[in-house]
């Protein structure tokens, strides 16, 4: 019985495609560990987003090589679809490396009885035409599955990596997503998070026989009424592909969730035509009074990038401006990461690493302000909580809220896994507490 050690970088859909990993080398009879312990196999599933990503994911890479120096490792993810055939000369010892457009062959590969350590299973990942099938069977001791419906990317904004390394959109067929949900509801996950790496790209790659005009709103109505007993969340969409339709489920629907995460990117237009983003900041404006006004109570996260190469202090100004001025929930904020391979990393008027330093600093002063005010609208209402499989630090139940507040509360174990009603009663220090309603349930 071979021993295998899985770490995961990045990514929910990386998460997904781990989960599916180990679902294989089980079974295969092999037995997961933890990785420090013994092992035979070690698989790292790898992030490149930014430089800082694909600077951990070599760090990954040679520390688990030293805690495991007579393992096989095996090396995939974006990080080695970028570096490529460059990785085996990076590391002391030898490496299998399993590029993205080959992912399904991951744990044979890894389990051959010839030596893996030359191994390389690369191909260009433009040329992918549909996505690896990759099932699970349970998602770790997770209490909320992601479920993968998507990959790639076909937009090529000009800082982003990602279409590079993991090729056009594809959509999984509707009948492999449902087949997937249905064993997540089986095996006890009470919530799903319907992910990918462009998920609002859903169905345009799927031909009329497979597509059947579903596209991502009629994927979550399907999802959401096949699956009444459980709760869905989106993840990222863009925002000119959140529409009125889309609102109007998640304000209708019970249980397709009142959370939205939306990349901005820039308040600035001159600086979100640099980086091909489609949309100006009033076009953004109108697309998050729409959320609020359709789906009061949605928790909105908003991505922002800055430092942007030629962005100046009055292009920051503009971003700021508009984020202070925007009902959103939260931000998450990244500096610009100058990516060989994108056409932004070739652009003059670089901002120096400080100057993102001093932006980014003030941009994540102005989420707490966000989530302060957020919660505070909450405190003293009722919300339903999943309530998850671990304590907190200080012993008490934990959960996020249906809008994604997170919550600590005192309550027996028995509640883990389930959805219970929970009362908001304070905020200190950025942490919610909480008490268990008397109509707590089992979902």
């Amino acid at each position: 019985m071979k021993k295998i050690a899985i770490s995961t970088l990045g990514c929910k859909v990386n998460q997904y495609e781990s989960a599916a990993f180990q679902s294989g080398f089980e079974a295969a009879g092999c037995r997961m560990v933890k990785a420090g312990e013994d092992a035979d196999i070690i698989v790292i599933n790898t992030c490149t987003v930014t430089a800082r990503a694909g600077a951990q994911s070599r760090h990954a890479i040679r520390q688990l090589m030293r805690r495991h120096p007579g393992a096989r490792t095996v090396v995939t993810g974006c990080y080695a679809e970028m570096a490529g055939e460059d990785l085996p000369e990076l590391f002391p010892s030898p490496v299998c490396v399993i590029g993205n457009a080959h992912k399904e062959q991951l744990v044979q590969t890894a389990l051959t009885v010839s030596p893996c350590d030359a191994t390389m299973l690369m191909t260009p990942i433009s040329q992918k035409k549909e996505i690896c099938h990759l099932p699970v069977r349970h998602f770790g001791g997770r209490t909320r599955a992601c479920l993968r419906v998507q990959d790639g990317c076909n937009n090529f904004c000009t800082y982003c990596i990602v279409p590079h390394t993991r090729g056009p959109s594809r959509s999984l067929p509707l009948e492999k997503i449902l087949e997937q949900a249905a064993i997540f509801e089986a095996e006890g996950h009470r919530e799903m998070v319907v992910t990918g790496i462009h998920v609002g790209l859903y169905g345009q790659d799927l031909g009329p026989a497979l597509q059947k005009n579903t596209d991502c709103t009629e994927l979550m109505r399907i999802l959401c009424r096949t699956h009444p007993d459980i709760r869905f969340r989106l993840s990222s969409i863009e925002p000119t592909e959140i529409s009125h339709e889309l609102l109007s489920l998640m304000a209708d629907q019970h249980n397709f969730l009142p959370h939205l995460h939306i990349p901005l990117q820039s308040g600035d237009d001159t600086i979100l035509r640099r980086m091909g983003r489609g949309y100006s900041s009033q076009e953004f404006r109108e697309t998050i009074s729409l959320c609020r006004k359709t789906v009061p109570d949605a928790a909105i996260g908003i991505d922002v990038l800055v430092g942007f190469p030629g962005e100046t202090e009055a292009h920051f100004a503009g971003t700021l401006s508009l984020l202070e001025k925007c009902d959103c929930t939260s931000l998450h904020v990244f500096p610009y990461s100058q990516r060989p391979g994108t056409l932004a990393a070739s652009f003059d008027q670089q901002v120096p690493q400080a100057v993102k330093d001093h932006r980014a600093a003030r941009l994540k002063q102005l989420d707490a302000e966000k989530k302060e005010q957020f919660y505070q609208r909450y405190l003293g209402t009722s919300r339903p909580v999943l309530v998850e499989h671990k304590r907190d630090p200080e012993g008490n139940l934990r959960g996020f809220t249906d809008n994604y507040i997170p919550l600590s509360f005192p309550g027996a174990s028995t509640l883990m896994n389930t959805i219970a009603t929970v009362t908001i009663t304070s905020l200190c220090a950025g942490q919610v507490r909480g008490t268990i309603g008397e109509e707590n349930h089992a979902g």
